[in-house]
C-alpha cells in the first residue's frame, strides 16, 4: 500500500484537465454507481451512471492486498488499462490475464470500457460535441470515482491496446503528471497520417465515421488535435513503452486472416510483400514514426516491433513486457 504526501491532482484539477482536451462539460452529476458486484476474490464490478456517454458505463476493478479492509485515506498506486476498439474491458482479465500477474499483488487495476469504437475521443459529432465523450467520461467520471470511493491513488500508469494505446498515449501527452508511464500495444498512434483506415474501420463497424474526428480535410484541426503524435513533446519526460506487429504473420495469430475492410484497398496495394494485416502494419507504421520522433525529442521511449496481425493476443505478451516500467514508475 502507498501513503503519499506527493501532490494529488484533484477533481477540480482534472476540471481543468478535461477543459485542456476541449471537452464540453458533462451536463448533471458527474459518474454515480448506480450498482457494484462482486465477481470473485478481487474483481469487482462498477455500473456508473455516465453524463458525458449518455448512459450506462461499466468500470471493473482488480483489487489489491488488504483493500476490503481499507480506510479513509488509505491510497494504493494504480495502473488504468484502456480497452480497444470494440469498448471491451473484460479483455484485460479474460484474455490477458492480468489477475495471475504477481506485480498487481499491490497495486489497484482499474478498466474502463468504453462505447464501439469510441476511440477515447470526445466526439465532434459533426460539430455539435456531446456524447459521446470519451475522455471527459475518464478525466471527469471515472478517475474522480475511484480516487474518492475505491482507494486509486496519485501514483497513475496506463497501458492500453489498440485505441486504448492511442487514448493512453493521448492523456499522458496532454495532461502533465497524469500518468507516470505509459504502455501502447498495437495502437493507432498517429491516425491523422492514415485517416482512411481508420474512418473506414468505424464504418466497417456501423460507426457513423465522421462523427469522431469529422472529416480529416475539412476538420483536420481536430484530427491534429487527439494525434499522440502531434503531441509528442508531452512526452518528454514521461517513460513510454510501444509494441506493434508489422502485419505479417507471426506466431500469436489465429488460424482466422483479418477481416477485409473496405475502403482500404489503398493501403492494402501499398503493403509490403507478406503482410496479411493491414490494420497492423498501419499501427506499426505509426508506432515507428511516434518512436523516431520521442528519440529526437530525448524522451524515454522503448519500443518493439515483432512479427504479428492485429486480431492475435500480442497484448498478453507485451503487457508483460512493459510491466517492469510501469510498476517500476507506480513504486517510485
Amino acid at each position: 500500500m502507498s501513503r503519499t504526501r506527493r501532490t494529488v491532482l484533484t477533481a477540480g484539477a482534472l476540471l481543468g484537465a478535461g477543459a485542456l482536451l476541449g471537452a464540453a462539460a458533462p451536463t448533471g452529476d458527474t459518474g454515480r454507481v448506480l450498482a457494484e458486484r462482486r465477481l470473485s476474490d478481487r474483481l469487482v464490478e462498477l455500473t456508473i451512471d455516465s453524463p458525458a456517454l449518455g448512459g450506462q458505463s461499466t468500470v471493473a476493478l482488480l483489487t489489491p492486498r488488504g483493500w476490503d479492509r481499507r480506510r479513509p485515506g488509505d491510497r494504493w498506486p494504480t495502473l488504468y488499462l484502456f480497452a480497444g476498439g470494440d469498448g471491451d474491458h473484460t479483455t484485460w482479465t479474460s484474455l490477458f490475464e492480468v489477475q495471475d500477474l504477481a506485480e498487481l499483488r499491490d497495486v489497484l487495476v482499474v478498466m474502463p470500457a468504453m462505447p464501439l469504437f469510441g476511440f477515447w475521443t470526445d466526439w465532434w459529432n459533426h460539430g455539435k460535441g456531446g456524447a459521446p465523450q470519451v475522455r471527459t467520461y475518464f478525466l471527469r467520471e471515472v478517475l474522480p470515482l475511484v480516487e474518492m470511493a475505491y482507494g486509486a491513488g496519485p501514483e497513475r500508469a496506463a497501458a492500453g491496446e489498440s485505441q486504448g494505446g492511442f487514448g493512453a498515449l493521448g492523456l499522458a501527452a496532454r495532461v502533465s503528471g497524469l500518468f507516470s508511464a505509459v504502455a501502447a500495444f498495437g495502437a493507432p498512434v498517429h491516425p491523422v497520417r492514415h485517416s482512411e483506415m481508420w474512418l473506414s474501420g468505424a464504418r466497417f463497424v456501423g460507426v457513423d465515421s465522421y462523427a469522431i474526428f469529422g472529416d480529416p480535410w475539412k476538420q483536420w484541426k481536430t484530427w491534429l488535435d487527439w494525434d499522440p503524435y502531434h503531441h509528442a513533446q508531452g512526452l518528454r519526460h514521461t517513460p513510454v513503452y510501444l509494441a506493434s506487429g508489422d502485419g505479417t504473420p507471426g506466431p500469436l495469430d489465429g488460424d482466422e486472416p483479418d477481416p477485409h475492410i473496405p475502403g482500404t484497398e489503398k493501403w492494402v496495394a501499398l503493403a509490403d510483400k507478406g503482410v496479411v494485416s493491414v490494420t497492423e502494419a498501419v499501427c506499426g507504421e505509426e508506432t515507428r514514426m511516434l518512436s523516431d520522433r520521442l528519440t529526437a525529442l530525448g524522451a524515454p521511449v522503448t519500443t518493439h516491433i515483432y512479427p504479428g496481425g492485429h486480431t492475435g493476443t500480442y497484448g498478453y505478451r507485451e503487457l508483460r513486457h512493459a510491466l517492469p516500467m510501469l510498476t517500476r514508475a507506480l513504486h517510485r
